[in-house]
């Protein structure tokens, strides 16, 4: 079947069908391999793109930046104090100004209300980098990860360690029941998905031949996993004080040895980035003088070890948002 998403906007993978979803997959594969082969690819040269970023990132900056670039665009990036966007100048009058300046607009921040009323108003497309409830493009790098390790989706077994109700984990959700997966949410039972959006990626499973779990039980979201996936116990923007409670409700999740031990033998490990696996960070040093712990949501051991494939899982953000603006910018 053809697929065809010219014109749309990327803001959560719920308004995508399973083969949307695996086209923009398949894409990214495409990408990859030019981009490994040298193959230039400046498919949209002459389009214009602005990225709008109220939290700060790396590897969103960075994909979106070289991405476009690849792809023969100019790239604008607006930090969160180059823009007058909710201080000044409405949302809606910002989308208005810059759908007639830019052929695409990417946002990162926070509420996803606020990506919704860009794209609403902005008469091009708009692609979401991140915001509090969902992280689409790290969902099509994560499953092209997954699909290069197994060379297949369907009927595996995902796992999310850790506080569930953050927007990778809703992402992993929905992505895992669109495409024919088993998605389980390990952790303590206040720090799971909503209720209405389980209920909702339940129904998609059913149609898929995927699945969703929550449960508390470290034994039952590890066994059989074929990915253990984790995250930062406290996300950007969150405040400083809830270390103490997370690191206290969290802990037992932590991704390790034992943990990946209970897994299928084939198990990889999976984490978005950035991580406290060590403290050669400043805020990994200031938690283990605080706290007493050098390690947080995985153990340095896992990160370092050979089913650890996050830095593959980083270079495929690049070549999966270069995808995403190919397929709706073209």
């Amino acid at each position: 079947m053809s697929v065809d998403i010219a014109g749309r906007s990327f803001l959560k993978l719920l308004d995508f069908t399973s083969d949307e979803i695996r086209y923009l997959i398949d894409l990214s594969a495409d990408f990859k391999r030019l981009k490994h082969d040298g193959t230039p690819h400046r498919y949209l040269e002459g389009k214009n793109i602005v990225l709008l970023f109220e939290k700060t990132s790396t590897r969103t900056r960075c994909s979106f930046e070289v991405g476009g670039m690849d792809l023969g665009m100019g790239v604008t990036y607006l930090d969160p104090g180059s823009s007058q966007m909710g201080a000044k100048e409405s949302i809606e009058d910002t989308a208005r100004v810059l759908g007639r300046i830019y052929d695409g607009i990417e946002y990162r921040g926070f509420g996803q209300d606020i990506v919704e009323e860009l794209a609403r108003n902005a008469g091009v497309p708009v692609w979401n980098g991140l915001t509090t409830e969902f992280h689409p493009t790290q969902m099509i790098a994560d499953m092209l990860t997954v699909q290069e390790s197994f060379g297949r989706l369907d009927g595996l077994k995902l796992t999310f360690f850790g506080d569930a109700r953050n927007n990778v984990a809703n992402s992993l959700m929905v992505v895992c029941a669109k495409l024919g997966m088993h998605f389980c949410a390990c952790g303590p039972k206040q720090n799971m998905p909503e209720p209405e959006l389980v209920s909702t990626c339940e129904e998609i499973a059913a149609q898929t031949g995927g699945s969703v779990t929550l449960t508390d039980s470290v034994e039952e979201g590890a066994s059989g996993a074929h990915v253990i996936y984790t995250d930062i116990w406290v996300s950007m923007g969150e405040p400083a004080e809830l270390w103490a409670e997370r690191i206290r409700l969290l802990s037992p999740y932590q991704v390790n040895a034992a943990v990946m031990g209970m897994a299928a033998d084939d198990v990889i490990f999976m984490h978005c980035l950035p991580s406290f696996h060590d403290t050669k960070t400043t805020i990994g040093a200031d938690i283990s003088k605080r706290f007493g712990i050098d390690e947080m949501e995985v153990t340095d051991e896992v990160f370092e070890s050979s089913r650890s494939v996050v830095f593959d899982e980083a270079e495929n953000r690049m070549h999966s948002i270069k995808a995403i603006m190919y397929a709706t910018l073209k």
